[in-house]
């Protein structure tokens, strides 16, 4: 997968003062048929930026959606608990300026990423984090939805650790996705089978719960490793798009 530059026609728009603090709104040639909020992944990890979001959001333009490509604070440029929860969440509530009909936002996020969309789509229920544009829906693409598991799998070379400041517990559920199920939306897990960086048992788990809890959630295995989900040429993107049109 080659990361490009900014699409072409993409708007770049800030909602804070810190140079991390700004989206990349993509519009169709037409009238959208939603839109779709990108959550880049990387561990939450400062090496990896918007630049992971930028080739979907392209062919998500190209398939009829606004796409809302954003960049938040991450661990080495003042992320982290609760920095990086603020900034995704004033991120996505920066769609109220936009001359866009809200009635459909789904959130697609991958890696790190896909923690970041499912949460919030539960961040309405803390006070923080009280939404001002609500998610309708949720494509987890390999996320780290298990914050515990993933700290005892060791992911990210101790990225769990790094982004709370502490091994998670307990004491993090209004962080972690796989604590607060069942959610009001429904989440549609995809990842590839052949995946070394973020196990698919994070998918499974998450999913087991959710359905077990009463939650709308379906889990979506395809052939490949942990970026072929982002690569718009692969099988695995065209899956999402439909996933993103059946929600």
């Amino acid at each position: 997968m080659t990361i490009r530059k900014r699409p072409a026609g993409a708007k770049r728009i800030g909602y804070g003062d810190d140079p991390a603090q700004f989206v990349e709104l993509t519009m169709p040639a037409g009238e959208p048929k939603g839109v779709v909020v990108v959550v880049h992944g990387g561990f939450w990890k400062a090496a990896f930026g918007i630049e992971y979001g930028r080739p979907i959001s392209a062919s998500l333009a190209d398939h009829g959606w606004a796409a809302w490509n954003i960049e938040y604070r991450r661990v080495g440029n003042g992320g982290g608990d609760p920095t990086t929860f603020d900034d995704v969440a004033a991120a996505i509530d920066a769609l109220s300026g936009q001359d866009l009909d809200l009635s459909r936002v789904l959130g697609v996020g991958h890696s790190a990423g896909g923690h970041l969309a499912t949460w919030a789509a539960s961040r309405t229920r803390f006070p923080r984090w009280k939404s001002g544009v609500e998610l309708t829906g949720v494509v987890s693409q390999a996320g780290v939805l298990d914050l515990s598991a993933a700290f005892d799998e060791n992911l990210g070379s101790g990225a769990v650790v790094a982004f709370l400041g502490h091994r998670p517990g307990r004491d993090d559920a209004p962080l972690d996705p796989i604590q607060q199920v069942p959610l009001a939306i429904p989440v549609h897990c995809i990842h590839g089978t052949s995946d070394t960086n973020v196990p698919i048992s994070q998918s499974r788990d998450y999913v087991a719960a959710a359905v077990a809890a009463g939650a709308a959630a379906e889990l979506t295995e395809v052939d490949g490793d942990h970026f072929v989900l982002i690569d718009p040429k692969s099988d695995a993107w065209h899956r999402t798009l439909t996933i993103l049109d059946g929600l």
